[in-house]
């Protein structure tokens, strides 16, 4: 296989490409590289390869002109890739097709990029590794160049070794030991002295699935799993730390809301918004739900309801439900409802409000990290969404669901379904 990097500095790859594996590998004619250097095609003296934008503005851009005659110059670039953040992640998936490729082309980006012309001229995937900011292309094209080129026959020193480690099976690899039996008090797991192959085996694969699911969960939801392993994760969850949903406590307020004309009102409570709200907080496994109404007849209402289901004739027919709604308490007004989580937690709750009027910029990444150390209380609302009052008071107002099209009416239960998943599921 033959990698072209286009890069505006070759000297960053002399010893990464010359060294370990990569170095045996190329001694051994499994993978070959080729360095183009623009510079070299540029025609003034001071071999000028960018130029300040049109348009103004910070940094400057890499010239079309010696970068296409670069390109140009490559008798096989096979696929073009270009490192950018607006692309494909690298991932396992991406490495396995481009390994399959007897050519590839990777050009490393500079300074605030190149003439977006070339994209319309050439055709260039855009790849990015990671989420960081980086100064250039070259360290994201030595990490493609490296996944791509062990997944090469004869690369790696054992033949299983590309499909044991990390991402390979869309997991995390198992944790590995080796001698002494004993370091610093510290044994060796059992099973892996057991000489039982099937018992190691068993034991790698629960490990496997135990880091994929504490370090990253998001990886199960492709990863290829059977019945014993969806049976692992279970127990796995039962027995593991407590999510972060111990700490986030929901609030479904009826009064201060807006109408659909703007006014300030009170609504009136709905059953299924209760019912479907509770359940998917207990699926979810958040410590509860507030519903808050100051109306006396609806607080009666809603003491009926759960009333019936978790101690009456419901309970005894449905304890699914019961279960549910167990947590779910009836108050007058957000203040009781902020009372109410600290007299649980011990501490006084971030209080997060939502809106789908683009009045927020709090972000989930945020919110998810405040639920690591402190409780919050998500603020939902009825009618046409929380009056002002109740976003002031708020320690953030979450940015809005984005609808993919202009329709943009969601239901207050589907609303908390999609936070909730997007706050503590496994992809968040």
């Amino acid at each position: 296989m033959r990698i072209t990097i286009v890069t505006l500095f070759p000297e960053f790859f002399d010893s990464p490409l010359a060294c370990a594996l990569m170095g045996k590998g190329r001694e051994a004619g499994v993978v070959d590289f080729a360095l183009v250097n623009p510079r070299d095609f540029t025609t003034d003296r001071h071999r000028t390869a960018d130029d300040r934008p049109y348009g103004g503005g910070p940094g400057m851009v890499m010239l079309a002109e010696p970068l296409a005659r670069a390109l140009e110059s490559i008798p096989q670039p096979g696929r073009m890739l270009l490192t950018s953040p607006r692309g494909r992640a690298l991932d396992q998936d991406l490495a396995r097709e481009l390994a399959a490729e007897e050519s590839v082309t990777v050009i490393c980006g500079r300074y605030e990029g190149l003439d977006e012309r070339l994209c319309e001229l050439f055709p260039l995937e855009h790849v990015r590794v990671g989420e960081a900011v980086l100064n250039g292309g070259e360290a994201a094209a030595l990490c493609l160049a490296e996944a791509v080129a062990r997944l090469r026959p004869g690369f790696m020193g054992h033949a299983d070794s590309g499909e044991e480690e990390s991402f390979s099976r869309g997991l995390l690899e198992y944790p590995h030991y080796t001698r002494p039996e004993v370091f610093r008090g510290l044994p060796v797991p059992e099973a892996l002295l057991s000489g039982d192959h099937a018992r190691i085996a068993r034991w790698r694969r629960e490990q496997a699935l135990a880091e994929t699911l504490r370090r990253r969960p998001d990886l199960l939801e492709q990863a290829d799993l059977g019945r014993e392993d969806l049976e692992t994760l279970r127990r796995l969850r039962r027995e593991g730390p407590a999510r972060p949903g111990r700490n986030l406590y929901l609030a479904l307020v009826h009064a201060p809301v807006l109408n659909k004309f703007g006014e300030v009102t009170a609504v009136s409570l709905t059953n299924l918004d209760v019912h479907d709200i509770g359940r998917v907080s207990r699926t979810y496994g958040a410590a509860g739900l507030a519903v808050v109404t100051p109306l006396e007849d609806q607080q009666a209402l809603l003491g009926k309801l759960l009333g019936h289901w978790t101690e009456g004739a419901g309970s005894r027919s449905n304890p699914d439900r019961a279960e549910a709604l167990d947590r779910v308490a009836g108050l007058p007004d957000l203040d009781a409802a902020v009372a109410w989580v600290e007299a649980q937690a011990g501490t006084r709750p971030k209080v997060v409000a939502t809106s789908a009027r683009d009045e927020g910029s709090l972000t989930l990444p945020r919110v998810r990290e405040w639920l690591r150390d402190e409780p919050v209380l998500l603020v939902l609302g009825t009618g046409h969404g929380l009056a002002p009052q109740i976003l002031e008071r708020a320690d953030g107002v979450l940015r809005p669901l984005r609808p993919l099209g202009e329709y943009n009416h969601l239901p207050v239960r589907a609303a908390a379904a999609i936070l909730l998943d997007r706050l503590l599921g496994d992809a968040g």
